[in-house]
C-alpha cells in the first residue's frame, strides 16, 4: 500500500504513477450512463420523452446546457444522434459500443 504523508506536496499524476494505477472513475460512471440511457430509450415513456428533448416549454436564459446524449455521443465516438439512437434499439449493438468505447473511449 502507498502511503503520503499530508506534508509532502505531490500531484495526483505523480501518485497515480507511483501507485501504478489509473484513473477509472469518469471510464465507470460514462459506462453507467450508457447503459441507463439505453435502458430508458428501448421504453416509450416519459423518461424517453424528456431525453430526446420532444417536450414542450421554453428554453432558460444564457448558455445552452450540454445535453447528456452529447457527451455520450462524444464518448462512443458515434457521429450522429440518429446513428447512436440507433444503436440504443438494438442491445447487443448497444452492448458492443459501450464495450468498445470503455476500451478506447476518452474520458
Amino acid at each position: 500500500m502507498l502511503r503520503i504523508s499530508w506534508t509532502e506536496k505531490k500531484s495526483n499524476e505523480t501518485v497515480l504513477i507511483e501507485a501504478n494505477s489509473r484513473r477509472s472513475l469518469i471510464k465507470t460512471i460514462r459506462k453507467r450512463q450508457a447503459t441507463f440511457l439505453g435502458h430508458v430509450m428501448r421504453r416509450e415513456k416519459l423518461e424517453h420523452l424528456i431525453t430526446t428533448g420532444k417536450l414542450d416549454g421554453k428554453r432558460g436564459r444564457g448558455k445552452q446546457r450540454e445535453k447528456m446524449m452529447d457527451g455520450l455521443k462524444r464518448w462512443l465516438g458515434s457521429g450522429s444522434t440518429t446513428e447512436t439512437m440507433t444503436a440504443m434499439g438494438h442491445r447487443e449493438l448497444w452492448r458492443n459500443m459501450i464495450a468498445d468505447a470503455s476500451k478506447h473511449g476518452t474520458g
